[in-house]
């Protein structure tokens, strides 16, 4: 007997018969398993940690969530009427400093703080703002809106009361104020701030701030003619304003506050924070949910006010290091985390304005003189014609819009500007707190 006869008598199993005909050659089973090489063995290991991380922070997300959804799933299924209405919250985003993406502080109440209002059956109106300020803006003409129609000046439409789902004045204000009102951030609680005050302390003068910029800017001269024979400007468009100035209202109940922290981490020195913060979202679930969670057990205590201003006799004998603490230094170490850019918006406004109005002078002269025929327009002039006067004051009036709004805006959330506020808040404002412990608890 040969070898080959010796080899072709050793038992081949059915699975190594059927891989053969398939055409896999019959060395692959015969080579013995080795560890991997020194570089496979790292990478390995690295991405298996990696994976391991992420996969635990994300199961333990949901399981965070889930625990608190079935705290509060039973208060939706309450029975209620056919009319019911919802417990409704406003909630107020407003724009992080130099982060284009302005919708940052919502998305992070659409994912952390939204599923457990939702779980509990709690509607919401979110409030955002584009820019710096528009949050302030909001809360402040709203304000002053319902003063208007509290004092009489306007009044709802008719067909309103004609609906079956209408409520009167007092129901209304009752409503708001079993909702509540959440916070997201800082930034937004010093705006919030500024336009309550401004609200309960401006006149309730109907006045078009477009309209009164335009004044403004017409009186500035930027468009005034040099030479006195050409035909003068237009005058200024005159508004009539409504001038009522009644005393300073008493401040009702406000409804109350739900403050919620968030940091947004933008710039390329936050980037070791971005990659601690990729595989620890679980610390933002729990703190959303606990904020909504609050929320929705609606335990409130009083605003924590600053101290009132000291007798200028004993100044000097009460300032100490120790000042106690109020709510109007909720979530103040975020400001730690500002991209060191947005210190410079005031230089750079400035800047960005005398550039402008030195561009601004050629641009009406070529303008003037195409439409009066004092030249004819070059070729490139044909091809891409210059801008007109009246496209220019449009330009300039949205330039002088957004710099002032953001000037304004940086000026209210600046860390070295103290957050707005009037001793009438003090009775009227509330901030929702973590409920009792329950005595029936196994905890």
């Amino acid at each position: 007997m040969n070898a080959a006869e010796g080899r072709s008598t050793t038992p081949v199993s059915g699975v190594r018969t059927i891989l053969g005909y398939a055409g896999i050659p019959s060395s692959w089973f015969n080579k013995r398993p080795k560890l991997p090489s020194r570089n496979w063995l790292i990478f390995l290991s690295v991405t298996s940690s990696v994976v391991g991380l992420y996969i635990y922070d994300r199961r333990q997300c949901k399981a965070i969530r889930q625990s608190y959804v079935d705290k509060v799933k039973d208060l939706a299924d309450e029975n209620v009427g056919a009319l019911y209405r919802p417990r409704r919250v406003l909630v107020y985003g407003g724009k992080w400093p130099a982060d284009e993406d302005h919708d940052q502080t919502l998305r992070y109440f659409r994912k952390y703080v939204k599923p457990v209002l939702v779980a509990a059956a709690v509607d919401y109106t979110m409030i955002g703002g584009k820019r710096l300020g528009d949050i302030a803006n909001r809360v402040a003409d709203d304000i002053k809106a319902q003063r208007r129609l509290d004092a009489g000046l306007d009044s709802r439409p008719e067909v309103y009361q004609q609906l079956p789902t209408y409520s009167t004045p007092a129901e209304e204000r009752q409503h708001e104020l079993d909702g509540g009102i959440v916070i997201i951030g800082r930034p937004t609680f010093k705006e919030f701030m500024s336009g309550l005050t401004r609200g309960w302390t401006e006149p309730l003068d109907k006045v078009d701030r477009d309209e009164m910029l335009a004044q403004e800017l017409e009186k500035d001269g930027r468009f005034d003619e040099e030479d006195q024979g050409w035909p003068p400007a237009s005058e200024p468009l005159t508004v009539q304003v409504e001038t009522i100035r009644p005393p300073l209202p008493p401040v009702p109940p406000l409804p109350a506050l739900l403050l919620v922290p968030f940091i947004d981490l933008v710039g390329f020195t936050k980037i070791p924070l971005m990659i601690w913060h990729f595989f620890n979202h679980r610390h933002d679930v729990r703190a959303g949910a606990d904020a909504a969670y609050k929320l929705v057990m609606g335990h409130t205590r009083p605003f924590s006010s600053p101290p009132d201003a000291p007798d200028p006799l004993f100044s000097d004998i009460t300032t100490s290091t120790s000042e106690p603490s109020s709510d109007l230094d909720f979530d103040k170490e975020c400001e730690n985390y500002f991209k060191n850019s947005v210190y410079k918006i005031p230089s750079e406004n400035a800047k960005a304005r005398e550039k402008y109005y030195a561009e601004l002078k050629t641009k009406l002269e070529t303008a003037r003189a195409l439409a009066r025929g004092a030249r004819e327009p070059t070729k490139d002039e044909v091809h891409n014609p210059p801008p007109t006067e009246v496209e220019l004051r449009a330009e300039r009036m949205n330039k002088e819009k957004r710099w002032r709004g953001d000037l304004k805006g940086w000026q209210i959330i600046a860390p070295d500007s103290k957050v707005a506020w009037d001793s009438r808040f003090r009775d009227a404002l509330r901030v929702y707190v973590d409920p009792p412990p329950d005595p029936n608890s196994s905890a």
